[in-house]
């Protein structure tokens, strides 16, 4: 006897972003011909909600009709929203109050939910991230830590499955949720041939490849970014503390104690992280050898590069340049 379809929910709100909520209801759509096309019955079925039914304009300023949750669902998909990081996240968040009721009445009903990107903060807001695993987009995740320190926030993963709560990365990380369902719920076979149609990667385990750590660093005041200047200025250089201090005329405990105060990190962290970022746009863009950008970025031993490039990008610098290079 088949199985039935999964009932999967999408939740739209306004400014949310429309593309990660409409994609993965066509990648679900795509698997169901798939099935269809294989002699089996459509494992899905979707709908689209909001916490008020209506007209709902997305981020693009589309507007899309959304019918009142019915709460006859097995999971319901939130969205993430059109987030700067310079914005109040705190009005933005009391602008989704009746969302954020609306995913503690879900909860309390037994459905599991999922999030793609910042969507993760209304499931923060309504409690559902309490003492459980999560991600969010790597851009944001600090803020989630701080937000929710009873939580374990892992920034590098792209999707975090923790009992009836399932968290993933940004933006195209709802093609990685979509590809997910239909693994668990079709097969592998199914899965297959709906990433071959849409031409999506399955299995992406990581965000680490996509991590910028250049836009990553928070908002600093005058003495970090002159440090962080002057570090990247000589990003070739053996890395030398005490001439470090010297060059800004202050004690190296002086030195490390206020770099630390104002980004949360030491000089050497910045550098490392600095260093990666400038080695994977040489390995996306030249052909320079492995040991050759090693010492381009400060390394004179390429065993070390290779193996602190690996633990930041969970790649191997020649395994990220055949994927990413030009």
């Amino acid at each position: 006897m088949p199985h039935p379809a999964i009932r999967v929910g999408v939740l739209l709100y306004d400014d949310c972003l429309a593309s990660e909520a409409l994609g993965l209801v066509d990648v679900l759509a795509i698997a169901n011909r798939v099935a269809l096309h294989t002699g089996q019955p459509e494992p899905f079925r979707t709908s689209i909600h909001a916490a008020r039914p209506g007209p709902v304009r997305a981020a693009n300023g589309v507007e899309i009709r959304a019918r009142r949750v019915d709460f006859a669902l097995d999971l319901l998909v939130v969205p993430g929203f059109d987030l700067d990081p310079g914005q109040d996240l705190d009005l933005r968040l009391r602008r989704r109050s009746a969302e954020v009721k609306l995913l503690q009445r879900v909860a309390v009903r037994g459905i599991p939910v999922a999030t793609v990107c910042v969507g993760a903060f209304l499931l923060g807001a309504a409690g559902l991230l309490d003492g459980r695993r999560a991600t969010t987009s790597w851009l944001f995740a600090d803020e989630l830590t701080v937000r929710h320190p009873s939580s374990t926030i892992d920034p590098r993963a792209m999707l975090v499955e923790d009992g009836p709560v399932t968290t993933t990365g940004a933006f195209s990380a709802s093609v990685d949720l979509a590809l997910h369902l239909v693994r668990l719920h079709a097969g592998e076979s199914i899965v297959r041939a709906t990433s071959n149609i849409t031409l999506t990667k399955q299995g992406r385990s990581s965000q680490s490849p996509y991590v910028d750590d250049t836009l990553h660093q928070r908002v600093s005041r005058d003495f970090s970014t002159e440090v962080r200047r002057h570090l990247v200025q000589h990003i070739g250089e053996r890395y030398d503390l005490p001439a470090l201090a010297a060059s800004h005329h202050i004690s190296t405990r002086t030195l490390l104690r206020r770099f630390r105060d104002e980004t949360g990190q030491t000089p050497l962290d910045f550098l490392q992280s600095a260093r990666v970022a400038r080695a994977r746009q040489l390995l996306e863009g030249t052909d320079l050898s492995v040991t050759e950008i090693a010492r381009s970025v400060g390394y004179a031993d390429t065993s070390t590069f290779r193996r602190l490039f690996t633990g930041a990008v969970s790649m191997t610098p020649s395994h990220y340049r055949r994927t990413f290079g030009r």
